[in-house]
């Protein structure tokens, strides 16, 4: 089988790359300015704006299996257009597709998110996660699109702001609560999705719901750091405009997958 990860470079796309390795698979990964960094990886320039170039790529490699992980923050052509490129040529060469999405395409509520809820997005990035869910699904109804919440581990930005946080030089909201998954649980989750035979949308996130200042906490006791300096403040206070209860109902996940979605309670106790 040949794994193709769309984004190597990235937190989780490097995860994945390392694991379908470990596991014996061809891998190859594209990168677009950040070095791949896993051993027995073939990397892969690519920019997912260039329709053509993914389409070159993929019909090179010949694919088992795409996972697209690649987003940029803020840039439309990368997220949703990037995604749609990729979905494309993935069905042009017949290859399994997982496509990763996020939390973020939800408004925020007071009640859990199913794996079906529609889009409800309210600021920029959710709206092109979103959109690049609708062009995935129109494309590929075969693929499987996961929507995951805030990816933490071994060198997680989310982890890193909770230390910048505990050291007086980041702030954490108390009003921002998702459901952390840890890097390895999602690359693991992702790979035995690809084996079935799943399509449509999945919630795949841990079980525990926390606020970015909870994880702070969470983060202090589980490094022996003092918790007595962070910063915590609400979105509301900061002027930002990002959905505040987002957590996701991971229960269909758990039902499919063989492995064990962990929270983050157990993950840093």
């Amino acid at each position: 089988m040949t794994v193709l990860a769309v984004g190597a470079s990235g937190f989780l796309g490097a995860e994945v790359c390392r694991r379908a390795a470990a596991a014996g698979e061809r891998v190859v990964g594209t990168y677009r300015s950040g070095p791949v960094e896993v051993a027995g990886v073939e990397a892969q320039r690519l920019d997912v704006t260039d329709r053509a170039a993914v389409r070159a790529l993929l019909a090179r490699v010949r694919p088992t299996v795409v996972v697209g992980t690649p987003y940029r923050y803020g840039d439309w052509a990368v997220t949703a257009d990037g995604a749609a490129h990729v979905a494309y040529a993935a069905a042009e060469v017949g290859a399994r597709l997982v496509h990763i999405s996020s939390d973020a395409v939800h408004g925020g509520r007071p009640e859990p998110y199913a794996d079906d809820d529609p889009p409800s997005p309210i600021f920029p990035y959710g709206a092109a996660k979103a959109a690049a869910e609708t062009a995935v699904r129109a494309i590929d109804p075969s693929a499987v699109l996961v929507r995951t919440s805030l990816i933490v581990g071994e060198r997680s930005k989310q982890i890193q702001l909770c230390r910048d946080a505990l050291a007086g030089r980041a702030v954490l909201f108390t009003d921002e609560l998702r459901c952390p998954i840890d890097v390895t649980d999602l690359a693991a989750a992702v790979l035995e999705l690809a084996g079935t035979d799943y399509a449509g949308l999945v919630n795949v996130a841990g079980p525990d719901a926390v606020s970015r200042a909870e994880l702070g906490l969470l983060v202090a006791r589980h490094e022996g750091l003092d918790p007595a300096g962070i910063k915590t403040a609400t979105g509301v206070e900061c002027g930002v405009v990002r959905p505040t209860d987002v957590r996701l109902d991971s229960s269909r996940a758990a039902g499919l997958l063989r492995m064990r979605l962990r929270g983050v309670r157990e993950l840093l106790a």
